[in-house]
């Protein structure tokens, strides 16, 4: 019903800066909230980020807080993370998520969201 399709990952040296996109294929998106998850090799996909499509209430985890930022543009159904003075560690594949209803709480949970992109893979040299 929602696809999500992310882009713009790639290489980048450690303490460069990529920004992420996610386009939605509806424009009814007014109730969802939209995160961002991220799993490397042989780890769980874990919480990054997370807004609801208001934009009022948005969220990062305490590893990303402070140099990651999350942002949507409701023209354009496109949700962003704008990811700063990254480390090695932020290799991953990072993923799109979209989640309405009782099942949405905080937004940090996998469970919690009902579409997934296909997602993008971000690699950071040292």
């Amino acid at each position: 019903q929602v696809q999500l399709v992310e882009s713009g990952g790639g290489l980048v040296q450690a303490g460069g800066s990529l920004r992420l996109s996610c386009v939605a294929s509806t424009r009814s998106l007014s109730m969802y909230t939209m995160g961002w998850f991220r799993q490397a090799p042989g780890k769980e996909r874990e919480f990054v980020a997370r807004i609801n499509w208001s934009g009022r209430n948005t969220n990062q985890s305490d590893s990303v807080k402070g140099r990651f930022t999350i942002s949507r543009d409701t023209a354009k159904n496109t949700v962003y993370l704008q990811m700063n003075s990254l480390k090695p560690e932020a290799t991953a594949e990072y993923y799109c998520a979209a989640g309405v209803g009782p099942r949405l709480r905080l937004g940090v949970t996998v469970g919690e969201y009902d579409y997934w992109g296909q997602g993008t893979q971000v690699t950071v040299s040292s």
